[in-house]
C-alpha cells in the first residue's frame, strides 16, 4: 500500500474560517431582514453562508463567469480588464472554492486585472468522474482555462495556496511562456526529511475505512472544529450552528473530496511539485505561516534554495490559513512583490 503523501493539500480551513471571521460583519450588512437573519442562523446556517458568499463578491465587484473547453466547464470569478499590468490568476486549495480569495482580494489594488477560478471538480467547475485529478491532470486542465480565456495572451502572473499552490508551481514549470512571476502560499507537493505531527497521524490511517477518517474531511461539527483548529493559528469560539452550517455545505461533497485526496496523495503527485521546482525560471515569492502544522514551513527554504528569483516571507503567529489569518499582510506582499518586479520607470500598482 502506497505511503500518504507528506503534505498533501488543505486549503480548505481557509475558506471556512473567513466565514466564521467575518460571520458577525454579515448579520449586520447583508440586506435582509434581522428576523430572517436570525431565522437563517438557526434553521439553514448553510444558506446564510452561501448568501454571504454572494454578497462579499459584491462588494468586492468580483463578477462570475463561466467558459467551457469542449464539454468541460470552468468557473471563475473576475474583477478589471487586462492592462499594462500583468493579470493575477489565483488557485485555491483542497476542497475550497474561488472565493476563499476575497479575503485576499479585499486588500488588493482594484486597477489589477484578477482571475479566482474554481479548481477541477470544486464548486462550478465540471466534476467528472474520468477526469484526471492528479496534480499533473489539474496543471493541464487549468492550462486549458488560461487558453480559452486567452489569459496568457501576456505572461500573467500565477498565485496558489495549498494544493493550489501544488498545481501553480508545476504550472510555472510546464508552461514557463505563460506566466512573468509566480506566488506559493504553503504550497504542498515537497519532500520533506522528516515527518511533522500531522503528516504522522495519516501515517496512522492505512486500512481502507480510515479513508473515513481524514481529518481535511469533517462529517460532523466535531471534526469541523478540529479541522479548524488545525489549520488555523488563532484559536476560534466558533458557535454549533456556523459548525453545522460549514460541515452541511460540505457533505454532500465529501466522496468526491476522499477521491480527489487519495489522487493528490498518490506517488503520482505527492512531490510533483519537488520534481520540477528547478525548472521554476520566474521570480517567485513564497509566503509561510511560521506555525502551519499541516505543511512545515521548512518547505519555504527547500523553495529557495532551487529557484533562483526567490524572496521568502515567514509570518509569524500564523498557521497553514494564512489566506484567512493574514489576509491584508498576504494582499500587502504579493502587491509590494509585483511592484519591485514588474514596475516600469516610478509607475507603481498600488
Amino acid at each position: 500500500m502506497q505511503e500518504p503523501l507528506q503534505e498533501p493539500a488543505h486549503s480548505n480551513a481557509q475558506m471556512d474560517l473567513d466565514v466564521v471571521n467575518m460571520f458577525v460583519i454579515a448579520g449586520g450588512t447583508l440586506a435582509i431582514p434581522i428576523l430572517a437573519f436570525v431565522a437563517s442562523f438557526l434553521l439553514w446556517p448553510s444558506a446564510l453562508i452561501k448568501i454571504y458568499y454572494w454578497y462579499w463578491r459584491r462588494a468586492l465587484g468580483m463578477q462570475v463567469r463561466y467558459v467551457y473547453h469542449e464539454d468541460y466547464q470552468f468557473c471563475y470569478s473576475f474583477r478589471g480588464r487586462p492592462g499594462n499590468k500583468p493579470s493575477l490568476l489565483m488557485l485555491h486549495g483542497f476542497s475550497a472554492h474561488k472565493d476563499m480569495w476575497l479575503s485576499v482580494v479585499k486588500f488588493l489594488p482594484k486597477n489589477l486585472h484578477l482571475v479566482c477560478v474554481d479548481m477541477p471538480g470544486h464548486e462550478g467547475t465540471t466534476r467528472s468522474s474520468l477526469d484526471d485529478l492528479s496534480i499533473d491532470g489539474q496543471a493541464k486542465r487549468i492550462h486549458q482555462f488560461v487558453e480559452v480565456l486567452k489569459l496568457n495572451k501576456k505572461p500573467f502572473h500565477l498565485v496558489g495556496t495549498s494544493m493550489g499552490g501544488h498545481v501553480a508551481g508545476v504550472y510555472a514549470a510546464y508552461y514557463p511562456s505563460d506566466i512573468c512571476s509566480l506566488s506559493l502560499v504553503c504550497p504542498a507537493g515537497l519532500q520533506y526529511s522528516t515527518d511533522n505531527q500531522f503528516v504522522q497521524r495519516l501515517k496512522e490511517l492505512q486500512e481502507p475505512e480510515a479513508v473515513q477518517k481524514i481529518p481535511l474531511i469533517p462529517s460532523t461539527p466535531e471534526e469541523m472544529g478540529e479541522m479548524l483548529q488545525l489549520c488555523s493559528y488563532v484559536r476560534f469560539k466558533v458557535p454549533q450552528q456556523i459548525l453545522q452550517g460549514l460541515v452541511d455545505v460540505r457533505i454532500p461533497h465529501n466522496n468526491f473530496y476522499r477521491k480527489l485526496f487519495l489522487e493528490i496523495i498518490n506517488e503520482k503527485s505527492r512531490y510533483c511539485l519537488h520534481q520540477n521546482m528547478d525548472k521554476i525560471k520566474v521570480p517567485t515569492l513564497i509566503i509561510w505561516g511560521k506555525q502551519d502544522q499541516v505543511l512545515d514551513v521548512s518547505g519555504a527554504d527547500i523553495l529557495a534554495k532551487s529557484i533562483d528569483h526567490c524572496q521568502v516571507e515567514l509570518l509569524e503567529n500564523c498557521g497553514h490559513s494564512v489566506v484567512m489569518e493574514r489576509p491584508r499582510k498576504t494582499a500587502k506582499l504579493i502587491t509590494d512583490f509585483l511592484a519591485s518586479v514588474h514596475s516600469t520607470g516610478n509607475k507603481k500598482l498600488d
